[in-house]
């Protein structure tokens, strides 16, 4: 019998399975209240306009939308999204642009195109653990600065910079979620965005910002975005429509450099040659419909009251008193929760489980896995009723494992 092992590559060996996804496989059972998922909510997606939108493109466009596609992706949908940018203070032509299957094939190509083995990439500790994958597949060294609830900290980014031009280092590109942070669901400030700016400026190096909540601010005014206040073609934006539209239609786009984005072009090319036209012919007729900011807006509305009805109920029930606290973010889909050093949420998660109630552990999204003590809560997704139960559930356990 062949052994297979002896073919796979190095690449391949070095990837694990998602603790994500396999966590999630455990909260299958619709006994289960799970706070584990991203999933955006069903109630915010937009059936009918879609049902009305996707027959009048197959009448009008029909051979052209099940047609294979230019890689940068649909022009229809380019102009679109230049538009949408400019809301945002943005000002892109298309050779700035490229759309992607989600954000998550942006972070995909940006490990493409400039990660080699051990080359050094820096991230948040914590950090997505979607981009962990993405850069761990090319085997890159990752170096991780601490958040607060500022986002990074300055100071430990100007110490690990230090620390690696000692060593005659220098990382590829900081990567950054500066808005609803995910999984910590805080927000990088102002003042760290122009001194972050000012940093990468000084030692010239790129970075990578991830916007996919962007949009989903429930709270407080918009701080201006890294792309908007860069004026060196330092940043590289990826978006996505899974948080602010429809996630299976698996569309996003990525923003930067003219000379990055036509990398980035000739790597989606080796990869999948192009994003499928039946779904961007559909998202552009949306978006030249003025229909995107009614569907965020009423998302928007949905979450603000599911985050605010979680807050509510963990201030009631979790229990402050034994050291644990947690994020109150002003957007997005997640928070999160720290428990004093000691306790281990990985063990802690199983007896969760038990009762009935799941959450993905913190450890998920650090690199090498090296902090227990916290996990991330989505409240996205469940229903009011799943958080009011699913929360007291939760400070039992968690009430009865810290001493």
């Amino acid at each position: 019998m062949i052994q297979y092992d002896l073919s796979f590559s190095k690449n391949i060996k070095s990837m694990k399975r998602s603790v994500i996804r396999e966590l999630l496989k455990m909260t299958q059972s619709p006994e289960i209240i799970s706070f584990a998922g991203g999933l955006p909510s069903p109630q915010s997606f937009p059936i009918e306009p879609l049902k009305q939108i996707t027959m009048e493109v197959l009448d009008n466009n029909g051979t052209k939308a099940l047609q294979y596609g230019s890689t940068e992706g649909l022009p229809l949908l380019a102009d679109e999204l230049i538009k949408l940018m400019a809301l945002d203070n943005v000002k892109i032509a298309k050779e700035n642009l490229v759309i992607t299957i989600a954000s998550q094939q942006g972070l995909d190509l940006v490990g493409k195109i400039f990660l080699n083995p051990g080359d050094i990439a820096i991230v948040e500790s914590p950090t997505y653990v979607g981009a962990l994958s993405a850069f761990n597949s090319y085997r890159a060294k990752l170096i991780d600065v601490e958040l607060d609830n500022d986002g990074m900290r300055i100071d430990a980014l100007k110490k690990t910079l230090a620390d690696l031009k000692k060593k005659k280092k220098k990382p590829k590109f900081i990567y950054v979620i500066p808005d609803f942070h995910n999984p910590a669901g805080v927000t990088l400030s102002y003042e760290r965005r122009k001194q972050l700016i000012e940093i990468a400026k000084k030692e010239k190096i790129m970075i990578i910002e991830d916007s996919p909540y962007r949009m989903v601010r429930f709270r407080g005014n918009t701080i201006p975005s890294l792309y908007s206040m860069d004026k060196d073609g330092l940043v590289i934006s990826l978006f996505t429509f899974s948080k602010i539209f429809v996630p299976g239609f698996r569309l996003g786009w990525a923003i930067g450099p003219k000379e990055i984005i036509d990398k980035m072009v000739i790597a989606k090319q080796a990869t999948d040659l192009c994003t499928p036209e039946f779904t961007q012919y559909i998202t552009a007729s949306f978006l030249k419909k003025d229909m995107l900011l009614k569907t965020v807006n009423h998302t928007v509305s949905i979450y603000k009251e599911k985050n605010e009805l979680m807050l509510e109920m963990l201030e009631k029930y979790m229990p402050k008193n034994k050291g644990v606290v947690w994020t109150k973010p002003d957007g997005g889909l997640f928070l999160w929760v720290t428990l004093p050093k000691q306790y281990d949420c990985d063990k802690i998660f199983q007896k969760a489980i038990e009762k009935k109630v799941a959450y993905v552990v913190g450890s998920a999204f650090y690199v090498g896995g090296k902090k227990k003590n916290s996990f991330r809560m989505n409240f996205s997704y469940p229903s009011k009723e799943q958080i009011v139960e699913g929360v007291q559930r939760l400070a039992k356990v968690i009430d009865e494992v810290i001493k």
